[in-house]
């Protein structure tokens, strides 16, 4: 931190990809930042695969070079394996689009969130880690600041007009603020661990994400990592996962391989290394994206089913969107709610498709193939979905044949502007 100033223009909670996105490019702006963040980087995060419109904020933020000469296995697709083993014609993003985007990586998140930390340092932000935000500092309804706690500072009131919260999951604000709606069909749970000297694909497919199909729409994901890592981690509905005979998620997970000839296949010659984690409660949205002197960005939003990798991308776009409307808002020096009202609708607007797309999966009645070969003239659509093409898009076609075949959720609004 600069020598004891305790005054910024903007404070961001979390050094993620949101936090530490926006903080990059609000300090490429020219604005004074701060970023406290309650772990030492690089730390450990499950999210691995990023989808090819990560690409354009990573372009943004002068990433794309240096992941294109790290170690990460390129990722040029999606495949799906049912239970009997067999795989799916892949997805191949570059079929889709001739641009450099449709290849893109599997990433350790450790390596990768320090990227994106180190650039925000690099633009001018400064960062204090081992630091967890305690209290928003309010003047009337008006957010004004953070109450922090350092490990190296102790307590702290970091003051600025701007406070964005991109805590990730912890929803910081959110739950101080009851904000929080849980998604109730979409309560899953998942399972998930490391694997080293497991099986790969050949060719082109050595890199790609694997979604292989478990009883009751549960799947496993298989994301092959650097240094012949693999992730393994299954996600389905607690009463499938516990379902009386074990509550241990080593047996859980054992008892799961057995059920997908694919998975068993590739994990034959590997060795199982490191804990198993488990993590329940996936989805859910916050009613509000912003209230006065106060934004929120990436999970801190809202956060949907991994089922289609979305997390990383969403979050990196909603600092992308964000930071430029921050910085718009501070040169007018006009924080309220409503200068981050059209951010939130971008973001609402995103998730929401995706998020009828993840119910679809996860209904009995629904398959990718079903739709395609009843709607031919859709793939360019779906795709588009599957690799986060979506800011200008019109997808009601692509939803209503959806709904033809499933039942869809009703849109909700969340993500508001509070006035």
């Amino acid at each position: 931190m600069i020598a004891n100033k305790t005054n910024f223009d903007a404070t961001v909670i979390g050094a993620g990809p949101a936090g530490s996105t926006t903080a990059a490019l609000l300090a490429e702006k020219g604005h004074e930042v701060m970023v406290v963040e309650k772990e030492k980087f690089p730390r450990y995060h499950i999210g691995e695969s990023l989808i090819p419109f990560c690409y354009f904020p990573l372009k943004r933020l002068g990433l794309v070079d240096k992941l294109r000469q790290s170690e990460n296995p390129k990722k040029y697709s999606v495949q799906f394996v049912r239970q009997n083993g067999v795989v799916s014609q892949p997805f191949y993003f570059f079929q889709h689009m001739n641009h450099p985007s449709s290849t893109t990586w599997q990433v350790r998140r450790s390596e990768f969130d320090q990227l994106l930390l180190d650039k925000a340092r690099e633009k001018g932000a400064s960062v204090l880690e081992e630091t967890k935000a305690q209290a928003l500092l309010k003047d009337g309804d008006r957010v004004v600041g953070i109450r922090v706690i350092s490990k190296k500072s102790g307590h702290i009131e970091l003051r600025a007009p701007l406070v964005v919260d991109a805590s990730g999951r912890d929803c910081f604000s959110a739950v101080k603020e009851n904000w929080m709606e849980r998604d109730p069909k979409l309560r899953k749970i998942s399972i998930w661990t490391y694997f080293r000297g497991a099986k790969r694909d050949p060719g082109l497919d050595e890199g790609a994400t694997t979604v292989a199909y478990l009883p009751n729409k549960g799947w496993f994901w298989y994301i092959p990592l650097s240094g012949d890592i693999v992730s393994v981690g299954i996600v389905a509905e607690r009463e499938y996962l516990y379902d009386g005979s074990t509550k241990q998620p080593a047996e859980i997970f054992a008892r799961e391989v057995k059920n997908n000839t694919w998975i068993e296949d590739h994990l034959a010659s590997g060795e199982q290394y490191g804990e198993y984690h488990v993590i329940g409660e996936f989805s859910y949205r916050n009613r509000y994206c912003a209230m006065d002197g106060l934004a929120l960005a990436g999970d801190a939003l809202a956060f949907l089913d991994p089922v289609f990798s979305s997390g990383v991308f969403l979050a990196l776009k909603s600092g992308v969107l964000l930071a430029d409307a921050a910085s718009e808002a501070l040169k007018q020096g006009d924080l309220s709610a409503e200068k981050f009202a059209s951010y939130g609708k971008s973001m609402q607007t995103a998730i929401e498709v995706m998020r009828k797309i993840v119910y679809a999966f996860y209904d009995e009645n629904f398959s990718f193939k079903k739709l395609i070969e009843k709607n031919m003239d859709l793939r360019s659509d779906l795709t588009d979905c599957l690799v986060g093409n979506l800011e200008g898009k019109d997808f009601t076609d692509l939803i209503e044949a959806i709904s033809e075949l499933v039942d869809l959720p009703e849109p909700i609004e969340y993500g508001l502007a509070k006035v």
